[in-house]
């Protein structure tokens, strides 16, 4: 009992926070920091109890909640995320509305990550979209307003696809419990499955992810980048390991995802949109083995929000010809140096470890796959971590542009970054980082050789709005066909 009133009461905290900003405006910054602190220690208990919370609120047709060390790796990704963006902004002149609005965010993310049945889920990933809607379209500028359109009614367009499954499984089990998927016919899941990638930006359903999350402004694009779109991954996730069956469509979409998203981030010019499409790639990486998504989430989220904060706050130009034509100042590309050499696997970093603990887990059909994936990442953050840098009169100019809460915000990140290695040590074998560091010098000498003899833009047709709409039909089919060809559904 203690245990359930304890995880009600951190659920809904957020939220009420996020509601006495309104009454106490004044306050804004701490209410939104210690919500944010709140989920941090949340998160920490979880992991370091390794115990499984399963709460039954309202029978089998109402509220179903589970608590483990997975969910505890999604939350403190989500908590850490919004810490580091409250600092960045907090010696800015964001409004109590913003504030707000990034518990709301933040609150609701929680949610999704605590829950396991479609009902609660739906609540909780709708709730996130009308938050990060606000939030885009915060500037409330003629070109921000319509991304942030086109983002809900995207948004809105795959969850209704979603609740039309979700009725679907309760009318095959009387239950809106994830484990209804084992008795549920093939096109609820198909249903469930398709607004859960659109939601979560997976393989070419996230084609709607490099102009939402390059238009907004920077600390946003960190939050929905670092972790927003795992509130649609994470169910994923948690079917995968409750229905067996389900295991292998959802490595299929984890490995697909990686490829395409590593293929159009290298070929991008502009820093943020890179990093948007390079999102689709990294949400592959935690689908590919499932039951070790939390570290990679983690590792991800902290990395991505760090690169999402510099690209748009600290460096002079989004521009990546015009970096390669201006010398960075060396402490802000030291940043984005740890941040891309983390998310590449480099040893000494948590995205080493990350990736270790996701190859030791792979099926063997996906280790040459996933391995040329990894050679595609470090090839993609070449491209930061090669970028000119000296202490010049410029650079030291472009310094004083940077955001004020930049500083603060990088070093939380990069700590994070390092200080995860602790969740698996056991990735420091010798073998191990000799293939880590032999990947990552193979992706850098393939970045050096194809720049230099191909130039090549990538058409962006897929990412146009009513595509984006009919590639959902598509992947409805695919999807229909790949469940219904799976034995046991």
């Amino acid at each position: 009992m203690n245990n359930l009133i304890f995880t009600i009461g951190w659920i809904v905290l957020p939220f009420c926070l996020g509601f006495g900003i309104y009454l106490i405006p004044k306050l804004h910054k701490f209410f939104a920091l210690f919500g944010a602190i709140v989920s941090v220690g949340y998160a920490l208990q979880l992991l370091v109890s390794k115990k499984t919370f399963v709460f039954e609120l309202l029978d089998n047709f109402g509220v179903t909640l589970i608590l483990d060390e997975l969910s505890g790796y999604f939350i403190l990704t989500n908590a850490l995320v919004a810490v580091a963006v409250i600092l960045y902004c907090w010696r800015t002149e964001k409004t109590a509305f913003f504030y707000a609005q990034t518990l709301i965010l933040h609150g609701s993310v929680n949610a999704a990550f605590a829950c396991a049945d479609f009902i609660s889920l739906y609540v909780a990933l709708e709730v996130s979209g009308i938050a990060a809607f606000l939030l885009v379209a915060y500037p409330r500028t003629d070109r921000s307003i319509w991304v942030a359109l086109r983002y809900l009614f995207v948004s809105n367009v795959a969850m209704l696809f979603y609740l039309i499954g979700a009725v679907l499984v309760y009318k095959s089990n009387h239950s809106f419990h994830f484990d209804g998927l084992v008795n549920a016919p093939p096109e609820a899941v198909a249903l469930i499955f398709l607004g859960l990638l659109v939601k979560g930006g997976v393989f070419v359903s996230g084609l709607w992810l490099p102009l939402t999350h390059s238009e907004a402004e920077t600390p946003v694009s960190a939050m929905l980048s670092g972790a927003v779109v795992k509130a649609g991954v994470y169910p994923l996730v948690r079917c995968a390991l409750m229905v067996e069956a389900l295991d292998p469509v959802v490595r299929v979409f984890g490995v697909g995802a990686a490829l395409i998203g590593a293929f159009y981030a290298f070929f991008e010019r502009d820093t943020k949109r890179m990093l948007a499409l390079s999102t689709i790639s990294q949400l592959g990486w935690i689908l590919a083995a499932p039951q070790v998504a939390g570290l990679y989430a983690l590792t991800h989220g902290l990395g991505k929000s760090a690169l999402f904060l510099t690209a748009g706050g600290a460096f002079p130009s989004r521009n990546f010809q015009e970096l390669q034509q201006r010398s960075i100042d060396p402490r802000i590309w030291m940043v984005a140096l740890v941040a891309s050499l983390s998310i590449s696997g480099f040893p000494l970093l948590s995205g080493f470890a990350a990736k270790a603990l996701t190859t030791d887990r792979l099926l063997p059909w996906q280790d040459i796959i996933m391995n040329v994936g990894a050679v595609g990442t470090a090839m993609v953050y070449a491209k930061f971590i090669f970028l000119p840098h000296r202490q010049q009169e410029q650079a030291s100019e472009d310094r004083k542009n940077v955001a004020p809460g930049f500083s603060m915000a990088a070093i939380f990140l990069l700590v994070g970054l390092i200080a995860a290695n602790g969740f698996y040590i056991q990735a420091y074998t010798v073998g191990k980082i000799g293939k880590a560091i032999a990947t990552i010098v193979l992706g850098w000498l393939a970045y050096f050789a194809i720049t230099q003899r191909v130039e090549f833009k990538l058409p962006r047709a897929l990412e146009q709005f009513e595509h984006l709409i009919g590639v959902m039909s598509l992947m409805l089919i695919v999807l229909f066909w790949m469940v219904w060809a799976r034995s046991g559904i």
